[in-house]
């Protein structure tokens, strides 16, 4: 049996996709589907059952679900403006912290979500050796959340028998229910559709021209071949960056968005809300030698493969839904 938390959100639900291609269908997804249009992306998926995260955690720990054999924590609060302290502790560190102590009661396999916002503004580099983990500084309140959890299990050791993924820019299917937080390419794709155009910020750094600003973009089918490798190879273990290895501009990723729709580049440059504009990261590149020395398979997509891909072959489609 394979428990999926956050089942019916973005990566959760691409990966019980993923693991449906693998011939598995004995899976529990937990979520809080609540007035979401989160539901729409479990149409297309094969699972055994659905449970509410508020009360999941007290059946899982009355050991109600046997022969449990991986947990795969997706289940989280990401929204990186959240400034809810309390409700991002109890979200994403406690409830992770239950998760984690019942796989290693159970020796089942445990892999979450950690975040690249853990890294801050960069400049403690991002590298993932875990020597670094104490020296980082998250500059918002969900990266420190994040953090929290992966010092909690670095501090007590417990990362020889667990994986956090400290993913960077995801883009793919299944992410529309996100509101501000989708994918740039997402709504890079609605934005041409209703005006011709992109609105990308203007860049408040002078090393950085309007729409240089560099980020490390994955995706999300990339994210989870490495995530079903990780399933099946549990010697594996402790926290790995997630990302492409390559840093491209939001003017990069636009200009494929349009590529893919076989249309020339109209981009207009908005002012940054005052209120970001000191926490903005201007570059972000994932370190990946350490993932890539375990011999996990990183050959992704290029930023214009992956973009093609999302935007032909399901934002354009009526039923975008992976399944």
């Amino acid at each position: 049996m394979y428990i999926v938390t956050g089942g019916a959100g973005f990566i959760g639900s691409g990966f019980v996709w993923e693991l449906n291609r693998m011939g598995m269908r004995d899976i529990i997804i937990v979520d809080n589907l609540n007035c979401s249009e989160k539901w729409k992306n479990l149409v297309n998926l094969s699972f055994q059952d659905y449970e509410h995260k508020d009360t999941f955690l007290e059946i899982l720990e009355k050991d109600k679900f046997p022969g449990v054999e991986a947990v795969i924590h997706m289940g989280a609060c990401s929204s990186t403006t959240e400034t809810n302290a309390d409700y991002l502790i109890r979200n994403n560190l406690r409830y992770s912290q239950r998760l984690a102590a019942y796989c290693r009661k159970k020796r089942a396999r445990f892999i979450y979500a950690s975040s690249a916002a853990t890294f801050g503004n960069g400049q403690a580099g991002f590298s993932d050796d875990p020597e670094q983990i104490e020296r980082l500084k998250p500059m918002n309140m969900y990266g420190y959340s994040k953090h929290l959890f992966d010092l909690w299990l670095h501090r007590l050791g417990w990362l020889d028998r667990a994986v956090g993924l400290k993913f960077f820019n995801v883009y793919g299917p299944n992410e529309y229910h996100k509101g501000e937080m989708q994918s740039v390419v997402r709504k890079a794709y609605f934005q041409i559709q209703e005006t011709g155009k992109v609105k990308l910020f203007k860049s408040y750094h002078p090393d950085y021209a309007h729409g240089e600003q560099k980020r490390d973009f994955i995706y999300l089918k990339d994210c989870l071949k490495v995530m079903a490798w990780l399933v099946e190879h549990s010697e594996v273990n402790g926290i790995f960056n997630l990302g492409s290895g390559r840093a491209d501009s939001w003017n990069n990723l636009v200009e494929a968005v349009f590529a893919a729709l076989d249309m020339q580049p109209r981009i207009e440059y908005i002012d940054m809300p005052e209120a970001i504009r000191s926490k903005y990261q201007y570059y972000t590149r994932a370190r990946m030698d350490r993932l890539c020395s375990t011999g996990c398979p990183v050959n992704f997509h290029s930023l214009r493969q992956g973009v093609q891909d999302y935007v032909q072959n399901h934002l354009a489609l009526e039923d975008p839904y992976l399944g």
